[in-house]
């Protein structure tokens, strides 16, 4: 038996999901733990996300402060299972992306690993997407190769939608290598709008969203962006999509209410998961859900509208929480990296092959 941790921080900053996974002979889920981010930490790591004064300092400070809120949170788990760091054979830390940059050659995600290693005392691995990236791939999304890995033996067409602060799929068919690419914004408009307006971190169940009205002159102005109208392999961040890219396309048109822009991002979200989908698998049988998203009830349920000949489900579906599959992708992204196993897919993210991801940093 070999168990592996994995850590994740999105886009979304709202804090650290760490998952426990065993990984023989199949992978699964052990136990869980969140620890949610500081709002100092979250301010200083949005701030990161574009140029400012003092850039390295501060990044070097910003990747400490997180690494250490991540060996509380494994040590934390660990006690609660009462497992030693010899019972792990690694960490795989995603690290917190400030910068995604592929078509300038490089994507950065601190996070310390050699600080981590030495707070848990558990061989870590991380940097899981420069190797892609320099092999002339998008660096991401990264979890498709892990979708296929957990849904392989099931038949027919199937779709995996991971919804965080962007969102991402993952179309799995059988007899043909996995695919998948960014669809664009996820909750990551969603979550900036409802902060600015109302104070709140997030649209519990799209209630917000729900209460207004789609605006067409402000869904086309949005839906104008060049990202939207080219196919994967493609990947996208808060260098794109951001509070300021919003306010942007509002200063120049008429003043909507509040809850009308909430429920045309919302909209936004729906259209471009569904039109990415169907133009790159149209006789998608299933699309099953992940993340944050798969509790916002209001976009499931356009989901489901807008994908009427499919079954539209949460991953809870096939007994897998939604909450943890990223988390336990970057667990066996480790394994994989230890083991020698090639973890990107080239249809996935445009590299030139198949290529062994991470770094390792021994206890």
């Amino acid at each position: 038996m070999a168990l592996y941790i994995g850590v994740m921080s999105g886009t979304s900053l709202d804090g650290l999901d760490i998952a426990l996974i065993e990984q023989a002979p199949a992978i699964k889920l052990i136990a869980t733990h969140y620890i949610p981010m500081p709002d100092s930490l979250r301010s200083e790591l949005l701030g990161l996300c574009t140029s400012g004064p003092d850039e390295i300092a501060r990044s070097a400070i910003a990747q400490q402060n997180w690494v250490k809120l991540a060996a509380q949170g494994i040590n934390t788990l660990l006690a609660d299972q009462h497992l030693k760091p010899d019972d792990i054979r690694a960490i795989g830390s995603h690290g917190q992306t400030i910068r995604h940059e592929p078509a300038r050659g490089f994507t950065v995600q601190i996070g310390n690993p050699a600080l981590l290693t030495e707070l848990t005392g558990i061989t870590v691995v991380s940097d899981f997407r420069s190797r892609d990236v320099a092999a002339g791939g998008q660096g991401a999304p990264l979890v498709p190769a892990f979708h296929e890995a957990l849904f392989e033996e099931r038949r027919g067409n199937r779709a995996i939608l991971n919804v965080g602060g962007f969102s991402n799929l993952s179309l799995i068919e059988t007899g043909k290598p996995v695919s998948g690419f960014d669809c664009g914004p996820g909750n990551v408009l969603l979550d900036a709008w409802i902060h600015l307006l109302r104070g709140e971190t997030f649209d519990r169940d799209g209630q917000w969203a729900a209460s207004g009205s789609v605006e067409p002159v402000l869904l086309k102005a949005l839906l104008s962006d060049p990202f939207f109208l080219t196919k994967g392999p493609k990947s996208t961040g808060r260098e794109v999509f951001n509070l300021q890219w919003l306010t942007q396309h509002l200063a120049h048109l008429p003043a909507f209410a509040a809850q009308d822009v909430q429920a045309t991002l919302l909209e936004l979200t729906a259209l471009t998961i569904v039109e990415s989908l169907q133009t790159a698998q149209a006789d998608t049988q299933e699309l099953l859900v992940c993340g944050g998203g798969a509790h916002n009830a209001t976009l499931m349920a356009r989901f489901a509208s807008l994908l009427p000949d499919a079954k539209v489900s949460s991953t809870a579906a096939y007994g897998i929480d939604p909450d943890w599959v990223e988390a336990m992708a970057f667990a066996w992204l480790a394994h994989c990296c230890l083991e020698s196993i090639p973890a990107n897919r080239p249809s996935v993210t445009g590299a030139r092959g198949l290529r062994v991801l991470g770094a390792v940093y021994p206890a």
